[in-house]
């Protein structure tokens, strides 16, 4: 059967993963992309609907479409498709799936484990790309805490081209985080303006963590300990602040140096 209404139902069921509240509700999230469905399929995400633009499949579509054969597959016209889309991005597959839940608690990390801690980020694009950056420099795991933002909005998925599947990614509370990463006994670097330490002198090697915060706020107040070394990044010119994932990518790729020069 083929989908040619926007006002099908299951077509505006979809349509409302598009918002937060529409992903709360139904406890579903939307994914464009072939590339990005593969990645989720791949790690194992539960893929529930799959709406299909026919004239659109390449051999890589019809290879998702072999892999997610559990799926219920709903084809749609071009106009349908338009309308579950991510903005003019118009591809020939469009998943609806369950999202990931892991927990801190069932991590399994490597002794010399580089983690990032994220707090109260506010943009999805951003979160996106650092988790993107993370998966490049070999980072093992991400925790998103007290943030702003949804792991799985659409802008999120997206920029991390789908890495934020394959990543291992946790929410938590700060609080959690820190007692967390305590227990496990993480060396804690943390991303500061006013930061002591400058991010080239300190030592990335065996099990770290880098915790990078807001744009608008910077970090919470009780990042600011004795088992905590606050890093800086110079800044030679009239900005006091860079881009949160552009910071992430620097420090992310410092640890790289120093563990493969080790």
């Amino acid at each position: 059967m083929m989908i040619t209404s926007v006002q099908n139902p299951r077509v505006k069921a979809a349509a409302k993963l598009r918002d937060r509240t529409g992903r709360n509700q139904q406890r579903r999230i939307i994914i464009d992309g072939v590339r990005e469905i593969s990645r989720a399929l791949s790690a194992g995400v539960k893929i529930l609907e799959l709406y299909v633009l026919p004239e659109l499949c390449d051999d890589e579509s019809q290879r998702v479409l072999a892999t997610a054969k559990h799926a219920e597959r709903l084809d749609v016209v071009r106009h349908v498709m338009e309308k579950l889309s991510f903005g003019n991005r118009v591809e020939g597959i469009v998943a609806v799936a369950e999202p990931p839940v892991r927990e801190l608690a069932a991590l399994k990390l490597p002794a010399d484990a580089l983690v990032a801690v994220v707090e109260g980020a506010e943009k999805p694009g951003n979160l996106g790309a650092i988790v993107r950056t993370a998966d490049a420099a070999g980072v093992a795991a991400v925790l998103v805490v007290d943030g702003g933002t949804d792991l799985y909005n659409p802008n999120a998925i997206r920029a991390s081209l789908g890495a934020i599947f394959t990543v291992p990614v946790c929410e938590a509370t700060s609080e959690k985080a820190l007692a967390w990463l305590c227990e496990e006994r993480f060396r804690v670097f943390a991303a500061w303006v006013d930061g002591a330490v400058d991010y080239t002198s300190v030592d990335f090697r065996g099990r770290t963590a880098i915790v990078l915060g807001s744009e608008a706020r910077g970090l919470s107040e009780q990042w600011r300990r004795d088992d905590v070394t606050g890093l800086r990044l110079p800044l030679l010119g009239s900005v006091d602040s860079l881009n949160l994932s552009v910071t992430a990518a620097v420090l992310f790729y410092e640890a790289l140096r120093q563990r493969q020069a080790h």
